[in-house]
């Protein structure tokens, strides 16, 4: 006969598994990207910029409803443990929100407003960050460093490089169908490059510790879990990954003030979105009044206005500061390693770890172990933003 404990880890371990198995259908990314971006690139500047993209989007291939209820017949309540019972339904709210997000994908407005509730949008704060940044000159970009050399294919070779200081496997694809020029897809461990883009060395010396150096470094950690759901994700997690992942850039020495310059417009395109502005609006308020190439200018836009507003591209920028802060308050850098989990979860996960639902993590970022970046005007900044 089971002893009570066993019996509340089983209903624990059961409520975990089955959102487990929900969960692996909405991976967010899979559907808000365009899958004609290089076509609609065309015609938006053949139209000198006035004529808005008509973006088209993978089909859903799950049942919404059907998804909704499975969730909240979940029996949260009857999880004893009242921080883990807290935290879950957190969690349910959190990917009630995402579902909703995927089934109003290229639907406007209603997609742009499920954005909003489950990612936020840029404070005032945020915004003035991003303005400040962007009184700096950036690197020389005429410089070999800068200039693109490498197809998908031929970068393919230098993430393997790289991952060989980690111990473990991946796959490496092509798709031409992403508003991102690179990105870990978590459910096919797999890191996936744009084929339409030709990388630089620094991109690549970026890329390696964003997307290996953390992304995949958390996937594959919260892989090693009792609870399954440091694999998919805590509520918010995103805010905390990348602002991960663009420390890892910073502490290996590859953060300039054009990258951050870049995350930058990324939040003034989100505010532009915010502010109701149209795609081609913001694609001409970045290349005519802040003076950006078109194809970066494109390339930003479309990873806001994709969906119908998809506001997630504001929190790189806040996320680097606050783990920025982190790290110069001399905190556990590691536990946010743990899997796909948010900084605002830090003692929820040391009571995990603590009472075996989790474990330490495994897998490490290779550039936290030294501060390398010798970027006096990226410590200035960092040091600076509200």
């Amino acid at each position: 006969m089971m002893d009570e404990a066993t019996v509340k880890n089983k209903i624990l371990f059961e409520i975990d598994k089955q959102i487990d198995l929900l969960v692996k259908e909405i991976e967010l990314l899979n559907y808000v990207n365009p899958i004609n971006i290089e076509s609609e690139k065309e015609k938006f500047f053949s139209s000198k910029y006035l004529t808005d993209p008509k973006f088209e989007y993978p089909k859903r291939d799950f049942d919404k409803f059907n998804l909704h209820k499975e969730f909240f017949k979940l029996s949260i309540s009857k999880i004893e443990d009242e921080t883990l019972r807290d935290f879950y339904e957190d969690i349910i709210y959190f990917y009630s929100g995402l579902i909703q997000c995927i089934e109003t994908v290229g639907k406007g407005k209603k997609f742009y407003y499920n954005s909003l509730r489950s990612f936020g949008t840029p404070t005032e704060n945020d915004v003035d960050n991003a303005k400040f940044i962007l009184h700096f000159d950036s690197e020389d970009e005429n410089s070999e460093f800068f200039k693109p050399k490498y197809s998908a294919k031929e970068s393919a070779h230098f993430f393997r490089e790289y991952s060989k200081k980690y111990d473990f496997t991946y796959q490496i694809k092509n798709s031409s169908a992403m508003g991102a020029i690179a990105m870990v897809s978590n459910s096919i461990q797999a890191l996936v490059l744009n084929e339409n883009h030709v990388f630089s060395d620094n991109e690549i010396n970026v890329l390696t510790n964003h997307e290996i150096g953390v992304h995949m470094v958390t996937t594959m950690n919260g892989l090693l879990h009792p609870l399954k759901i440091f694999s998919h994700g805590f509520p918010n997690n995103e805010e905390t990954q990348e602002g991960l992942a663009v420390f890892s850039e910073y502490m290996s020495g590859n953060l300039t003030v054009k990258r951050l310059k870049e995350l930058a417009y990324r939040v003034l395109a989100v505010d532009s979105l915010a502010k109701g502005y149209s795609f081609s609006r913001t694609f001409r308020l970045l290349h005519n009044a802040y003076d950006l190439g078109r194809e970066e200018a494109f390339h930003i836009s479309v990873r806001a206005h994709r969906g119908g507003g998809f506001t997630k591209d504001y929190l790189y920028l806040s996320g680097l500061k606050k783990i920025y802060n982190y790290y110069k308050q001399g905190k556990d850098l590691s536990l946010l390693l743990t899997g796909k989990v948010s900084l605002e979860f830090v003692d929820d996960i040391k009571y995990m770890i603590d009472h075996k639902y989790a474990v330490n993590a495994k897998y490490i970022t290779d550039s936290y172990a030294e501060n390398n970046n010798c970027n006096k005007t990226v410590d200035f900044i960092l040091e600076n933003l509200k």
